[in-house]
Order: C-alpha cells, then sequence, then structure tokens
C-alpha cells in the first residue's frame, strides 16, 4: 500500500462525504442482520406448534405475519441504505478520478520538453486513463466493499457469538487459511498487473504511433508488417494477461470451499448441539446458515478487493513515476515581467541530455527590440535550438553561459509573462483537430472575427481559406492533415501573430510556401515587427536577405556574422549557397 499512501490527501478532501457513506453502510449492514434473526424466530415459532408449546393456530399465524412484516421492514431499509451507499461511494470515486486526471494533466503540462522527448504518448495517455480508471476503482467498489466487508463480519459475528459462542467458533475457523491463501495470492497478482498494465501501455503507444504515421504506412507498402508487430505485441500482452487470470482463478473456488465448509460444520455441530440440549431452539441453527451464506458476497469479495487494491496499487506506482518527477524548468518568479525584446547570448554552449548532442558551442550575438535576426546553416547546426532557448523549453546552465531578455538573464522573468510575450511558429507546423478559426485564435482566445481574418491575410492564408466550403469553420483533420503544408505552416503563422507578441520566433516555416507567397509574408512581417524582436531560421536566402543581422551556423558555431550585403562579398558558406538558389533560380 506504499504507492497509494500518495492518495491519502483524497481521503481528507472528502472525509465528510466518506464518513456519511461509512454511517449508512453500517445502517444497511444492521438492518440486513435483522432479516435471518426474524426468520429464525419465525422457525421457533413452527417448531414450539410442532412441539405443542403453542396450541391456537391464531397465534402462530400472527406472530408469522408480524416476522414477516419485519422481515420486509428490514429488507427495504437495508434495500435503501444500501442504495445510498453506493451513491456516496461511487460519486465520491468519481470526484476522485476527475481531480486525479486534472492533477496527472496538470503535470504533464509543467514537464520539460525534455520528458516528452523520453517519453512515448501511448504511455502518457494510458497512465492518465487505464491507471487512474484502476486507482478509481479502489476509491470507489473496492473502498465500499471494504466497509461493507468489515461492518457485515463485526455485525454478524458479534450477534453469532451471542447466540452461540462456540458454533461461530468453528464457523469461522475456516478464515485464517483464507487470509494467508489471499495474501499468497495478493502479492502474485500485484507482480502480474504490473505487468499487464506495462503491456497495455506498449498496445496503446503502437496503435498510436501506427494510427499517427498511416500515410507512410501505406506509402510503403508496410500494413502487413505493421499488422505482425501488432499481432505479436498483442499476443504477448494476452499471456501476460492470461497469467493474471490464472492466479485469479483460485480465489472464487476458495470462496466455495470456504462457504461449503462453513455450512458443513453449522449443520453437523449445531445440529449435535441441539439433539444435547445445548442449543435451545433449531431456529439458531437457521439463523446461522442464512449468516453463513450472507457473508458469502463479503468473503468473496476480500479476494476482488484484494484483487483491485494490488491493481491500483500497480497503477498508482506508475503514475506516481511522473507525479513525482520534478520539472526542470521552474517558474522563479510570480511577479509581473513586461518583456520589450532585446534578446543577448553570451558564450552559450548547451547540450541535449537525452542525445548527448552539443547543439551550440559559445555563441554569443546580441539583437535588440524592433530588429529582425537571420540564422542560416546546414541541419543540425543549432539553429531551433535558439529559438528554444529563447522560449525556455530548455534552460541553460549558469557555467554555460547567460542568456539575457532586456538584459536580465531569462529565468529571472516570469514564465507565464515570457512565454505570453512570444509568438513561436515551429518547424513542424502542428494543427489541432478543430476549426481554422480556432485554430488561429489558439494564439489569442478572445480574439474577435475581424482580428482572424486580418491575421489570415497577413499569412497569406485568407483566400485559401475562403476557398473551403464552409471557410474558417472548416474543421481539420489530426494534426491539421485536411491543409497541404504551405497552408499548415501559413496557419500557424497566423496564429502566432494574431497575439501580437514582443518577440517573433519563425522557425524555417516558410520552406513549404512557393517564393512569391514568402514575398508576400515577408512583406507583412516587415509591417507588423515594428518595435518587435523577429528571429528567422531558413534555408532560403530570400527569407534572411532583409534581416538586420545574419549569423551562419556550423555545427554549433557561429562562422559568419553580418548584414546580407556584406555576407555575399566574403567567402563562404552564405555566399555558396546565395550563388546556388540564384542559379536555381534563373533555370
Amino acid at each position: 500500500m506504499k504507492e497509494l499512501q500518495y492518495l491519502n490527501k483524497f481521503f481528507r478532501k472528502y472525509k465528510w462525504q466518506m464518513l456519511l457513506g461509512f454511517i449508512i453502510t453500517v445502517g444497511a449492514r444492521i438492518f440486513a442482520v435483522y432479516v435471518p434473526k426474524f426468520i429464525g424466530d419465525s422457525t421457533n415459532v413452527i417448531e414450539r406448534y410442532i412441539n405443542g408449546e403453542i396450541t391456537e393456530i391464531a397465534l402462530v399465524k400472527s406472530e408469522l405475519t408480524t416476522n414477516i412484516l419485519y422481515i420486509l421492514g428490514a429488507a427495504l431499509l437495508s434495500g435503501l441504505f444500501t442504495f445510498l451507499m453506493r451513491q456516496t461511494f461511487i460519486v465520491v470515486s468519481r470526484h476522485i478520478e476527475y481531480d486525479l486526471k486534472n492533477e496527472v494533466y496538470q503535470q504533464y503540462q509543467n514537464l520539460s520538453l525534455n520528458f516528452y522527448k523520453k517519453n512515448r504518448t501511448g504511455d502518457l495517455m494510458n497512465r492518465i486513463s487505464e491507471d487512474v480508471s484502476r486507482v478509481r476503482m479502489y476509491f470507489g467498489p473496492a473502498l465500499m466493499n471494504s466497509v461493507s466487508t468489515i461492518t457485515m463480519f463485526l455485525v454478524v459475528i458479534v450477534y453469532m457469538i451471542n447466540k452461540a459462542p462456540l458454533l461461530t467458533l468453528y464457523t469461522i475457523a475456516p478464515f485464517p487459511i483464507l487470509s494467508f491463501a489471499i495474501y499468497k495470492l495478493s502479492r502474485a497478482i500485484n507482480q502480474r498487473s504490473t505487468i499487464v498494465q506495462e503491456y497495455l501501455s506498449k498496445l496503446s503507444t503502437f496503435t498510436q504511433e501506427s494510427f499517427s504515421g498511416i500515410s507512410v504506412i501505406k506509402s510503403y507498402g508496410l500494413e502487413s508488417q505493421t499488422n505482425t508487430g501488432f499481432v505479436e505485441l498483442a499476443d504477448t500482452s494476452r499471456e501476460k494477461n492470461i497469467d493474471l487470470v490464472k492466479v485469479q482463478a483460485f480465489f472464487f473456488p476458495l470462496m466455495a470451499l470456504l462457504i461449503g465448509g462453513s455450512n458443513i460444520l453449522v449443520i453437523y455441530i449445531g445440529g449435535q448441539r441441539v439433539i444435547n440440549g445445548e442449543i435451545e431452539n433449531f431456529g439458531v441453527i437457521v439463523e446461522f446458515l442464512l449468516y453463513v451464506n450472507m457473508l458469502t458476497w463479503p468473503v468473496a469479495s476480500v479476494g476482488w478487493i484484494a484483487d483491485m487494491v494490488q491493481r491500483a496499487e500497480a497503477s498508482q506506482k506508475r503514475i506516481n513515476e511522473f507525479l513525482k518527477q520534478k520539472t526542470e524548468i521552474k517558474n522563479k518568479t510570480q511577479t509581473t515581467t513586461p518583456v520589450k525584446g532585446k534578446v543577448e547570448f553570451k558564450d552559450v554552449t548547451f547540450t541535449y541530455d537525452d542525445t548527448n548532442i552539443t547543439a551550440l558551442k559559445k555563441v554569443s550575438f546580441e539583437i535588440d527590440q524592433g530588429e529582425t535576426l537571420a540564422i542560416i546553416g546546414k541541419t543540425g547546426s543549432g539553429k531551433s535550438t535558439i529559438l528554444e532557448l529563447i522560449g525556455r523549453l530548455y534552460d541553460v546552465e549558469k557555467q554555460n553561459g547567460h542568456l539575457l531578455i532586456d538584459g536580465q538573464d531569462i529565468d529571472q522573468f516570469n514564465l507565464k509573462n515570457l512565454r505570453n510575450s512570444i509568438g513561436y511558429v515551429p518547424q513542424d507546423a502542428f494543427l489541432f483537430s478543430d476549426s481554422i478559426k480556432n485554430n488561429i485564435r489558439f494564439g489569442k482566445s478572445d480574439a474577435s472575427d475581424q482580428e482572424v481574418i486580418e491575421a489570415a491575410k497577413n499569412a497569406a492564408v485568407h483566400k485559401n481559406i475562403e476557398g473551403f466550403s464552409k471557410g474558417y469553420d472548416t474543421v481539420l483533420g489530426e494534426r491539421g492533415i485536411t491543409l497541404s503544408g504551405g497552408q499548415k505552416q501559413r496557419v500557424s503563422i497566423a496564429r502566432a501573430i494574431i497575439q501580437d507578441p514582443q518577440i517573433l520566433l519563425f522557425d524555417d516555416c516558410l520552406s513549404a510556401v512557393d517564393t512569391e507567397t514568402e514575398e508576400e509574408i515577408l512583406s507583412n512581417l516587415h509591417k507588423i515587427s515594428t518595435n518587435k524582436m523577429t528571429i528567422i531560421v531558413s534555408h532560403r536566402i530570400s527569407s534572411a536577405k532583409n534581416a538586420d543581422k545574419i549569423i551562419v551556423l556550423e555545427e554549433g558555431e557561429i562562422i559568419q556574422e553580418g548584414t546580407h550585403n556584406q555576407l555575399v562579398k566574403q567567402e563562404g558558406y552564405y555566399q555558396e549557397l546565395y550563388l546556388k538558389q540564384l542559379s536555381e533560380k534563373e533555370s
């Protein structure tokens, strides 16, 4: 139960609802216990009539009628309280499920980009859905049945001891054997449950990646190989589930053996004691048989509860692995910190800890508010890393240089203020499965329709959107699959500029558009970027030539720096790229 201790805060939060559920459960069990008592009393009345102790049939009918009414009343009240018990515990468990899912999701939001590079989407989804659902079973059915079982045992056993102590001892004799068996089985279930959950995550990851990459799978004709991989994983998952079920299958036979043994002991021992006169009425035997069978479900549920608790323990362990992770990117101040837009890199060196690749090596440059910087370089030269550091998707270690915003270390700014002041268009444009209008509004949730249209015009995508049958209300497929590559990039640009940020970061976001559209977008960006700091990462000279400053990166180092006119006159990478692209354009 060590991993489940994390959930104790939810017990404290909903303590009054759970206390009410406990009281209702006790009431339900007490009323349930009265039913066998009245049946026993009815049996005694019939026995006394047979033995001649009661001679008037009217008296027998009167007592039987009274007992029947008591039985119906007790059964109805027990049923009502049981209904309220379920409403209380199950509703609380749903509230806790809601709270826990929100907590896990919030933790996912807080964790850094590095976390997502190390973990797979399918596994993250499984932990917030399947694992949280198993934990809910611990708060709902498991807790409810535990309280019900304990209450039933206490009430019934106490009543049975008052009636016939020795017979009660014989009746509950098999229980220690059951307890030891459950302990051994629970350990085995816990181990197997953990493995089952891991394979469920693997299946979720495999299917999620297959569906996301279905176009690639079909393009390469890999349907058969993909299906084979899924079948192999599913077969292994099935075997692990069968291993778990084999252990679980021991529970109910053990319950049946326990109840059967107890019934035999009640009839044999109880019968002898009635014959010997040690028990006055035969009705006691009837009551004990009913009590033993009343305990059938509580006893049987012990195994079921143990199974649910073990599964919840295994699931919560997986959830805790993420909940206990500390985010690498910490917000060091809660005060508002406005951002103007001046950016300075001072001897910045950065290494990705997941790959151990050094992306930047003592990079230094400065760009003022209102200026535009273009970054040129080969793939893997560190261009995107610069933008990720400005957005604090990663942090620069103090010993590896300084990244300053408006003359202060970047980590001194309120993280929310910093990121709200940045309009970032990533290299791989990501759009949500929503309308085009809402995708653009993602940059500014309260934007008017006119602002959305204006942003789309500046991104040179307005005419394309108007050409769709539903215009801005066109719902995109997953990851924006409805649009072409160039259209996705331009919608992403509109999303970035609609919030009117102080810093604009464009990561090779014009690679999929033609030269004419590129010129239109750059002209519009030049107009709206007045008093804004803009960085354009590109492989095209045409995107960089009008920038106030250009730097050329190679293997994480700045090898050239200057304006377009300066760099085209210098021998080196920029001049070579310019001449190559110029010749391609002329041809």
